[in-house]
């Protein structure tokens, strides 16, 4: 699926524009010239000079590139299962991970993903765990972001 310049450009101008009213209401600091809101303002700055670069561009090239234009897979039902799937894989996530735990819905929605995929269904949950091992090293040990225990909270290490 292709989405025209412009369509962007114009969200990303929304959202610049969103992050700028925001933070017109951080506080100053007293006796600096800077404050809180001044990176998120100086982001915020480029995201609406990007989108209105983006929309100019958009709008200059539509005769070529329609607003929205499908590529075939669209078409494939196993592609758009696939798309559905991941979406339907993070909601299950968002949903079931403080009841079950990181490891299980991890490795839940990893295997059914790739196994959508056309990843063979043993390796799939091989992959599933060893990634799910892998990804829970790399955030719970190292970057010290707690997941979800679920069912294994009386084993938390």
């Amino acid at each position: 699926m292709k989405i025209n310049d412009a369509v962007f450009g114009l969200l990303l101008l929304l959202l610049g524009c969103a992050v700028l009213w925001v933070v017109q209401g951080y506080p100053k600091i007293p006796g600096q010239q800077v404050g809180p809101a001044i990176f998120p303002g100086l982001i915020a700055v480029g995201l609406c000079v990007c989108g209105l670069l983006l929309m100019v561009r958009g709008w200059r090239d539509r005769a070529a590139m329609p607003w929205l234009h499908f590529d075939e897979w669209v078409r494939s039902p196993r592609h758009v299962a696939a798309v559905v799937l991941v979406i339907a894989g993070i909601a299950f996530y968002i949903l079931a991970a403080e009841k079950l735990g990181f490891f299980i819905t991890s490795t839940l929605v990893l295997a059914a993903s790739m196994w959508s995929l056309a990843v063979p269904p043993l390796r799939s949950l091989l992959i599933a765990v060893i990634a799910t091992f892998v990804i829970h090293f790399a955030f719970y040990k190292l970057l010290r972001v707690p997941l979800p225990w679920g069912v294994f909270t009386p084993y938390a290490w």
